[in-house]
């Protein structure tokens, strides 16, 4: 009796029962990119998401399409979180800056992979990444300093200490730049918070993946939950409640669209939010100045009496 061969079938069993023929391709499963809101990785309460492409229109991952619930929920907790992270010390607040710019090192390859999936060429990436790091080390190291090159002790006529010093604003909300997916966000958002402010950002729409990551580097490097939100979803549908939010205290826009700058004014002024308008080249040093942490402060002048020992003929 001969031996009996069996032969491996190259047909597979379908979901509908029937036998098809195994491919060797495999089908990649998109990465969903969340929303970081209070120290948390929520879902777009929406429910709803748009697929992110590259410039060959490949499609690169599933990225939440954010609405005005979530844009009520990070104002939430970015005001929840004002006094802990203005009441912090200057000099920690400058160690967590740093501590950012660590983990943003430690995960180099994963950023310079994904600028390299939204367009970017690997030289290109990698000097972005670069500057992002040494953007939020640069703010790390003015956080302790700002004040006192800002303050002053004014002369006054009266028998007074006159004292003027800046201080954060509150909640900051920022519409990033659409181009620089990462370099643009971090030089926004890093003199906002190196300031003692928190801040809800909404990341580029096309160029995402970088702004979500970075949300990961938050979450691990000692900032307190609430004090940076991430938001990704459409520029025109999210912009109007950015500004229109009554407790927002200001608002950057980074990019040129005149219609929606118009808008930012005119609804600015229904509780007097401070506006500010960027056009940078992020990629220079002149897109880093101290300048930018007193866009989003206000400040506070104290008076305090004093005796005029030499008016009165008093001595000691």
């Amino acid at each position: 009796m001969g031996k009996t061969i069996l032969k491996k079938s190259s047909l597979a069993i379908g979901e509908n029962g029937l036998e098809k023929k195994v491919t060797g391709k495999r089908l990649a499963i998109l990465k969903t990119y969340k929303i970081y809101i209070g120290g948390q990785f929520p879902r777009t309460e929406s429910g709803r998401y748009y697929v992110a492409k590259n410039a060959e229109g490949q499609p690169l991952a599933n990225v939440c399409l954010s609405s005005r619930k979530d844009l009520r929920d990070a104002v939430l907790a970015a005001r929840s979180a004002v006094p802990g992270w203005s009441g912090k010390a200057a000099f920690t607040r400058g160690q967590i800056l740093y501590r950012m710019a660590e983990m943003l090192e430690g995960r180099r390859a994963q950023f310079v992979g994904e600028l390299i999936e939204q367009g970017l060429k690997k030289q290109k990436a990698e000097k972005e990444l670069n500057l992002a790091i040494d953007r939020l080390i640069y703010y790390a190291g003015w956080c302790d300093k700002y004040q006192q090159v800002f303050s002053a002790v004014n002369p006054v006529a009266t028998s007074h200490f006159n004292f003027s010093v800046p201080e954060p604003t509150g909640v900051v909300t920022v519409i990033a730049p659409q181009k620089d997916s990462l370099l643009g966000l971090v030089s926004v958002v890093a003199p906002v918070i190196a300031g003692g402010n928190t801040c809800v950002v909404l990341a580029s729409e096309s160029k995402p993946l970088c702004a979500v990551t970075f949300a990961e580097v938050l979450n691990s490097s000692d900032l307190p939950g609430g004090v940076l939100n991430i938001l990704t979803g459409s520029v025109k549908e999210l912009a109007p409640w950015f500004v229109d939010h009554m407790d927002v205290n200001a608002t950057i826009y980074c990019e040129n669209d005149s219609s929606i700058r118009k808008m930012i004014r005119e609804k600015s002024a229904l509780n007097l939010k401070r506006v500010v308008f960027y056009d940078l080249d992020w990629s220079l040093v002149t897109a880093q100045s101290p300048y930018l942490i007193m866009d989003t402060q206000e400040i506070k002048t104290t008076w305090h009496p004093i005796e005029n020992i030499a008016g009165s003929g008093g001595g000691y």
